[in-house]
């Protein structure tokens, strides 16, 4: 019978071994009473042991499951207390998130009210530039009228000029001073003495006015002032005139003279700008001439072709390729000269 009963314990004893530590038996379970009786000593302290150290496992683990669970409290506490200030952390940064969206909504508002406000300027500036460059169109096209009025009222003052001084004779040459002996008159009647022995005796002719011009004399001026003659009629300044041209060398006391129309000073320009055109002309043997008061004079293919402007006489030649030919290069010059005069005067006009 013990041993049968010992057999038992030591079954008992392996299916405890096979028990998870929570659900073991103690080994005080595993005996009655009956047979913790019979044990002997030496069994009896073999259980003893057993037992304490069950009992101490026991406590081990409660002591641990204790420690567990304070931890666990601990990390509940530390995770209320994060939570919490987590959740002010929120809090706080919603709000600093709510104040900056509402400046940020400020800040739009601003720029857009900026943008609207500087559209409008823009708007106005447009409208200004616009008028002021119809004001300007105005100005330039109001500068274009009254130049062109300059020139017409030029030309009226420059004919009525002409038309006054048809009977004048302009001498150039005429020392200074020369005159203080005869006067004026004294030296125009030794002229045509010296160079129209036949019109001298021409009781017709007569001098109504002679005087120097400018009326001032400039000692800088190397050159002496002219003499104009004024004479009774306009016969006989043609006729002293074509006996001028005919004879080509005029002298006073032997030394070299011009008579020439006297004309206004725009009428003169005029006539000097066909100067060049008129040489290239003379060389090519086509019998330029510059006719009264400014209009050049030539022959073309047997034809008598006059001309009042450049303008005209460009139209012409662009119709007749030889003689675009023969006055290609002083057309080109005189284009030039006149793009550089247009130059210096926008220039001018800008800097005023």
């Amino acid at each position: 019978m013990p041993s049968n009963k010992h057999k038992n314990r030591g079954n008992k004893i392996n299916d405890d071994t096979m028990m998870p530590p929570n659900k073991q038996n103690t080994p005080s379970q595993d005996y009655e009473d009956d047979e913790i009786e019979e044990m002997q000593d030496t069994d009896f302290k073999k259980f003893m042991i057993r037992t304490f150290r069950s009992f101490q496992k026991q406590i081990l683990e409660l002591q641990k499951s204790l420690l567990d669970s304070e931890n666990l409290s601990r990390e509940n506490e530390i995770l209320r207390k994060n939570q919490n200030e987590t959740q002010k952390l929120v809090e706080q940064e919603s709000v600093i998130v709510k104040r900056n969206q509402n400046e940020m909504k400020s800040s739009i508002d601003q720029m857009t009210n900026t943008l609207e406000s500087l559209k409008n300027r823009m708007g106005e500036a447009e409208e200004r530039i616009s008028d002021l460059e119809d004001r300007a169109q105005e100005n330039i096209q109001s500068n274009q009228r009254k130049e062109e009025e300059i020139r017409n009222l030029k030309n009226i003052v420059g004919n009525l000029q002409d038309t006054i001084e048809k009977t004048n004779i302009r001498v150039l040459g005429v020392p200074e001073g020369m005159e203080r002996e005869k006067g004026l008159e004294g030296l125009f009647s030794e002229i045509l003495a010296e160079n129209f022995p036949g019109l001298e005796k021409d009781r017709d002719i007569l001098v109504q006015e002679a005087h120097r011009t400018p009326n001032k004399h400039d000692q800088k001026r190397s050159s002496p002032r002219h003499v104009v003659i004024k004479l009774t009629t306009v016969k006989n300044k043609e006729k002293i005139l074509k006996c001028a041209r005919e004879k080509r060398q005029i002298t006073l006391r032997g030394s070299p003279i011009r008579l020439t129309a006297d004309f206004s000073s725009e009428t003169l320009q005029a006539r000097r700008e066909w100067r060049d055109i008129a040489q290239v002309l003379r060389e090519k043997n086509c019998q330029p001439r510059i006719l009264y008061p400014a209009k050049l004079s030539f022959v073309n293919e047997g034809e008598i072709r006059t001309f009042h402007s450049k303008q005209k006489l460009k139209d012409f030649v662009a119709t007749r390729p030889a003689l675009q030919k023969i006055l290609k290069d002083v057309l080109h010059s005189e284009t030039q000269k006149r793009g550089h005069q247009y130059e210096r005067r926008e220039r001018k006009n800008t800097y005023q």
